[in-house]
C-alpha cells in the first residue's frame, strides 16, 4: 500500500512538474514572440521615421549651417538664445492659451475636462498675478544664468554648436537617457523636499496650489527651482554632450509636459495629468514624473485605490473621464 501511495504521489508530482514546465515554455514562447513582434514593429516605425528625418534633414542641415555662418565666432549667443528663448516661447504660448480658459472659463467645452471640479472657476486673480511674477523671476534670474553656465560645460565636453546635426536614432537614445535621468533626479529631490525640515521652508510654496494650473509648474522657491526643476533637466544633455538642437527640443518638451501635468484639465489626446494633480491634492503620494519609482517605493498605493487612478489613461474620445468614470457618491457629496 505504501508503495502504491508513493507511486501515486510520484506520478502526481511528475504531472505537476510537467505542467509547470509546460506553462513556462508557453509563457517563454508568448513573451519571445511578443518581443520579436515588438522589435519588428519598432524597427519598421523607426525606419519610416528615419526616412522622413533624412528627407527633411537636408533642409534643416542647410538652415543650421546658415545660422552657424551668421553667428560665426559668436556661437555662444546662438546657444543661449536657442536653449533659453525658444523653450521660453513654447512655455508662454501654451500657458497663454490655458490662462484664457483659467481666467474666463471659456471656451466652455474645455472646462468640462477639469479634474478638480469646482476649483479655479475662475482662478483667483491676485494669487495668479503673484504666481506669474515668481515664475518670471525663476526663469529670468535663475534659469537664464544656468543656461549661460551650461554652455562652457558642454563646450569642454563637446561643441554643442557643431556643424553636423544628430541622427534620428541618436536623438531617440538621448531622449531616453534624458527622461531616465530626470525621473530619478526629480523623484528623489522632490521626495526630499517633502521632508518636514525642508517642506515648510521651501516646497510648501509650490503646494499653495492644491488645484494646480499650468503656469504654476514653475512656481517654486528658488532652491527648489534650481535643484528640482533645472538640474534634472540639464544633467542629461551634459552627460550625453548633446547638440543644441537636441537641447532645444528637450527643454521645450520638458516644459510642455510639466505644464500638462499641472494644467488641471484631462484633455483628449494629451498625456494624463491625473497622477501629479493627485499629488497636489494629497501631498504624500505620486512624487515622480512617470510613476516608475513611485511604484517601486510604494508611494502610489493610495492613488491606485482611487477613481483618479482609473482615469489616469490617455483620453481617446471627447467624453470627459469625470463623466465616464465619476467619483463615488460619497466623495461627490
Amino acid at each position: 500500500m505504501k508503495g502504491e501511495a508513493g507511486s501515486v504521489l510520484h506520478n502526481e508530482k511528475s504531472k505537476q512538474e510537467g505542467h509547470i514546465w509546460g506553462s513556462m515554455r508557453r509563457t517563454a514562447f508568448i513573451l519571445s514572440s511578443g518581443l520579436l513582434l515588438f522589435v519588428a514593429l519598432w524597427n519598421s516605425v523607426t525606419w519610416h521615421l528615419q526616412r522622413f528625418w533624412g528627407a527633411s534633414g537636408f533642409f534643416w542641415q542647410a538652415q543650421w549651417e546658415r545660422l552657424l555662418s551668421t553667428f560665426e565666432g559668436k556661437e555662444w549667443i546662438l546657444f543661449i538664445v536657442g536653449a533659453s528663448q525658444v523653450p521660453f516661447l513654447f512655455f508662454w504660448s501654451f500657458n497663454g492659451l490655458l490662462l484664457v480658459v483659467d481666467t474666463t472659463g471659456k471656451p466652455n467645452f474645455i472646462s468640462r475636462y477639469r479634474i478638480q471640479i469646482g476649483k479655479n472657476e475662475p482662478v483667483d486673480p491676485v494669487k495668479l498675478r503673484q504666481s506669474i511674477r515668481t515664475v518670471i523671476f525663476n526663469q529670468c534670474v535663475l534659469s537664464f544664468p544656468m543656461v549661460i553656465f551650461l554652455y562652457p560645460i558642454l563646450k569642454w565636453w563637446g561643441d554643442p554648436c557643431r556643424r553636423e546635426l544628430p541622427t534620428f536614432h541618436w536623438f531617440l537614445l538621448e531622449l531616453a537617457v534624458f527622461t531616465l535621468i530626470e525621473e530619478i533626479m526629480f523623484y528623489y529631490s522632490h521626495r526630499l523636499l517633502h521632508h518636514p525640515a525642508l517642506y515648510k521652508k521651501i516646497h510648501k510654496k509650490h503646494h499653495e496650489w492644491t488645484a494646480p494650473i499650468g503656469v504654476i509648474s514653475l512656481y517654486a522657491h528658488p532652491v527648489e527651482h534650481v535643484v528640482s526643476n533645472m538640474l534634472p533637466a540639464m544633467l542629461g544633455p551634459i552627460v550625453m554632450g548633446s547638440h543644441l538642437s537636441s537641447i532645444i527640443i528637450w527643454f521645450s518638451l520638458a516644459l510642455i509636459i510639466t505644464t500638462i501635468s499641472h494644467c488641471g484639465y484631462h484633455l483628449p489626446f494629451l498625456p494624463s495629468p491625473e497622477f501629479h494633480d493627485y499629488h497636489h491634492l494629497k501631498f504624500t503620494q505620486c512624487y515622480g514624473v512617470l510613476g516608475v519609482l513611485d511604484h517601486l517605493h510604494g508611494t502610489d498605493t493610495l492613488f491606485k485605490q482611487t477613481k483618479a487612478y482609473e482615469r489616469h489613461v490617455l483620453l481617446l474620445s471627447f467624453t470627459p473621464l469625470s463623466e465616464s468614470i465619476p467619483d463615488s457618491p460619497k466623495k461627490m457629496e
